[in-house]
């Protein structure tokens, strides 16, 4: 077993037998490392490996924390935790989901089609696969050309190659001041200096923008945004499409949330020269079986076929075969249906649950961003859940750069059953109304 990996086993095992309890501040990195006679990388992989196991949560400017859930997190060393109720992912999957995908996949299995789906894919697929693409991820008021359409084996690959193609390294990427988490790996994986940029209410500010200074392109979520869940209104849509175009920067559109809320038209029906729209099938079906898409514009054609190429980024011919049949058949645009009905049922046990507080939600969303009350802060707050078994986000993972980190948490609705998710809102309700001392926090 790996160094690393023995001295997490380590801190496990305190957190275990109570030597070390949920809100406890480890030591820094760097003492750590001093401490233990390693090097400092090795203490940031042990560290990383605590909050993979859901053991530890950092906090930016703060420092890590223990936050620790039911059972005996040492019992089997180097696996997460599985005994939490999971508000930290979101991975919404219809309990009929399997009865309704297999008759149309039962056909994949013939050895002809087998075959060929077994053989690699092309980034730009075939004509069938681009078709279906083109229609599922049409709404109103956009419709996007087949010709334009680009594979990935994810969501995340489609925005790695996108940013890829328009950043280079050393470049400065604009992006949401809070943003997806997903997308600060990347950056830091790439090269690329993420650009912090002030949000209201409607969104991205283009005065904001304005003022940043020179960036090689934006990356943003103009629909459901994760984690804060505002939808952009097709006013500031219009404001930003103008901007970008007296500054001549290429933009990401994330839409990976916006088959929840199909309108306004994305931003790319406003700039569509200089839209890069990126998209998957994660959230609309399964992380299981997944397809990420982008449409680009003729000019970045080129650049993103090259990107995806040299990261490995394109996607298994199985995956793309399943997600064309299942496309073409109706199959996904039924479930999209059922899924917008059931975060609506989820947001409802929200609204209930908690309030009086303030909780931000879109009612088609599959997430809410709780600003905590004080003097809970939210570092203190999910380790107070972690003592109950629920795994909670902090805000500081979504903050760009060395802003202040929000005190608040994001709760992901979408993977466990109702009766679960209800029964965790009323828990996290009722430690919302106590104070941290009364959990032995502060």
């Amino acid at each position: 077993m790996d160094d690393f990996r023995v001295l997490a086993d380590a801190v496990a095992a305190d957190v275990a037998a109570g030597r070390l309890r949920s809100g406890d501040r480890l030591p820094t990195q760097r003492r750590f490392a001093r401490d233990h006679g390693v090097a400092v990388s090795t203490a940031s992989r042990v560290y990383g490996e605590l909050v993979r196991r859901g053991l530890a949560v950092g906090e930016v400017g703060r420092g890590t924390f223990v936050r620790a859930g039911r059972g005996d997190p040492a019992a089997i060393p180097g696996e997460p935790a599985t005994d939490r109720v999971d508000l930290e992912m979101n991975f919404p999957i219809l309990p009929d989901q399997a009865e309704r995908l297999a008759p149309v996949l039962h056909g994949l299995l013939r050895p002809d089609a087998l075959d060929a789906a077994l053989r690699p894919a092309t980034r730009a697929g075939g004509a069938p696969a681009r078709e279906a693409a083109a229609a599922l991820l049409a709404v109103p008021g956009w419709a996007p050309d087949p010709e334009r359409l680009l594979f990935a084996g994810s969501g995340r690959q489609a925005i790695a190659a996108a940013v890829s193609a328009l950043v280079p390294a050393g470049g400065r990427l604009a992006v949401e001041a809070l943003t997806y988490p997903v997308v600060r790996g990347i950056a830091a994986r790439l090269g690329v200096d993420l650009v912090p940029v002030a949000c209201d209410e409607a969104g991205m500010r283009p005065d904001a923008l304005a003022g940043c200074g020179p960036v090689h392109a934006v990356y943003l979520q103009p629909s459901l945004h994760n984690p804060v869940g505002w939808t952009m209104p097709v006013a500031r849509r219009a404001e930003l499409a103008e901007l970008l175009d007296r500054l001549d920067v290429p933009v990401v559109e994330d839409r990976v949330y916006g088959f929840l809320r199909p309108d306004p038209a994305p931003l790319a029906a406003l700039a569509p020269t200089r839209t890069i729209v990126v998209d998957s099938l994660t959230k609309r079906v399964a992380p299981g079986l997944t397809v990420g898409y982008l449409v680009v514009p003729p000019a970045w054609q080129g650049r993103v076929v090259g990107a995806l190429r040299g990261g490995g980024w394109s996607p298994a011919a199985f995956a793309l075969e399943a997600a064309t049949r299942l496309a073409a058949a109706g199959t996904v645009r039924a479930i999209e249906d059922d899924k917008r009905s059931d975060a609506a049922a989820r947001q409802r046990l929200v609204a209930e649950r908690l309030a009086g507080f303030t909780v931000r939600a879109d009612p088609a969303s599959y997430h809410c961003w709780w600003e905590l009350p004080a003097p809970w802060r939210a570092e203190t707050f999910v380790a107070a859940a972690g003592r109950r078994g629920i795994a909670v986000t902090p805000g500081a993972a979504f903050a760009v750069g060395a802003s202040h980190a929000p005190n608040a948490v994001r709760l992901a609705l979408g993977t466990p059953p109702p009766p679960v998710l209800d029964a965790a809102l009323c828990t996290l309700a009722a430690v919302a109304a106590g104070l941290p001392h009364d959990d032995g926090l502060e």
